[in-house]
């Protein structure tokens, strides 16, 4: 078979329709095992691959869409991508990833490059400088335009949009409980600067927490880290208290492995003399030694649910457009042995 093989060369060849082809390539299970598994076989036997440039412009779709997130160092932020390409390869999309480098006008420059023509719709975790400048525009120029486009994890409040987030409050809220439990005292949080809105959900939920024990939050066990600084020579100000605390809370997986460090670089023991809760449940978490209590994000789900907004929002008609959704992941105590 020397010519070149599409769908319809397959249809004739095992005797059914190029629709039954299409879906069978698809994985539908629409289509019964043997006679998926049969055209599968033959599609892969004569190097059969999609046309996806006559795809898109039989649909008028690139089929790509752009996701940006602020770092791709984090375990959080690669699950989430697992999570949306899981879907996303489902429908025939593929994605377009860019790193802003939690820097604004870097991820000004991602959406402008991405929105113009490249993709059908947008995926952001938004950059802490942009938090911080409060500075939107380019956002709201998207929704403006009716361009599809969910917002995940790291949200500005008062932008318009679909949303995907973490119930970063409860989490906080069951990281102090979980503490408390373990008959701890002094507690102390690390956490982000007051404009990451993570940070200063998680850091609610935990002062909740103390408050429903009459514990008493003390605001020298606040740390909340600039990133641009030395990270642990920030968090081991903790460690030179007169009075050092028992139990920490830190808002990610990084902050509380180096909160771990400086303890046992005092000489300390995890978790007799302190305890330590961190908030992801990544690799760290599992690495360390003693391993890492944490407050599982469920990255994976994150990025499910968020592909699946950004398709329904691509595939709508003008008239069908549904009211902006915000979706809330619950969030878990994974414990091990740092507590």
């Amino acid at each position: 078979m020397s010519k070149k093989i599409n769908i319809k060369i397959i249809a004739a060849e095992l005797g059914v329709s190029p629709s039954t082809v299409s879906k069978a390539l698809k994985d539908s299970h629409e289509i019964g095992r043997e006679t998926r598994e049969k055209i599968q076989a033959f599609a892969k036997l004569y190097n059969y691959k999609p046309n996806s440039l006559a795809l898109s412009l039989r649909n008028q779709k690139t089929m790509n869409i752009g996701v940006i997130i602020p770092q791709i160092t984090h375990h959080f932020f690669t699950r989430v991508i697992s999570g949306i390409e899981s879907v996303a390869n489902q429908k025939d999309y593929n994605l377009m990833i860019c790193v802003s480098k939690d820097l604004h006008e870097k991820e000004v420059k991602n959406v402008e490059m991405l929105t113009n023509g490249s993709v059908d719709g947008l995926i952001v975790s938004i950059a802490n400088e942009t938090l911080e400048k409060g500075e939107f525009s380019h956002f709201q120029r998207l929704v403006d335009e009716d361009f599809p486009l969910v917002f995940f994890d790291r949200v500005a409040p008062n932008l318009k949009g679909d949303k995907v987030i973490v119930d970063d409050e409860t989490g906080g809220y069951n990281a102090g409980k979980h503490l408390i439990e373990k008959g701890k005292n002094r507690l102390a949080i690390i956490t982000t600067p007051e404009h990451v809105t993570v940070g200063v959900m998680r850091e609610r939920g935990f002062k909740k927490a103390l408050d429903e024990q009459n514990k008493y939050y003390n605001q020298n066990y606040v740390i909340r880290v600039e990133e641009k600084f030395d990270i642990e020579k920030q968090i081991d100000q903790l460690f030179q208290l007169k009075e050092i605390p028992d139990g920490i809370f830190a808002v990610n997986e990084t902050y509380a492995a180096i909160a771990m460090k400086c303890t046992m670089k005092r000489g300390m023991q995890i978790p007799r003399d302190m305890a330590v809760i961190g908030f992801t449940d990544g690799v760290i978490s599992k690495l360390t030694t003693p391993t890492m209590t944490t407050i599982a994000q469920h990255g994976y789900n994150m990025g499910n649910k968020t592909a699946e907004l950004v398709l329904q929002r691509i595939d709508e008609k003008e008239n069908e457009k549904l009211p902006y959704q915000t979706v809330v992941i619950q969030t878990n105590v994974v414990e091990r042995e740092s507590t």
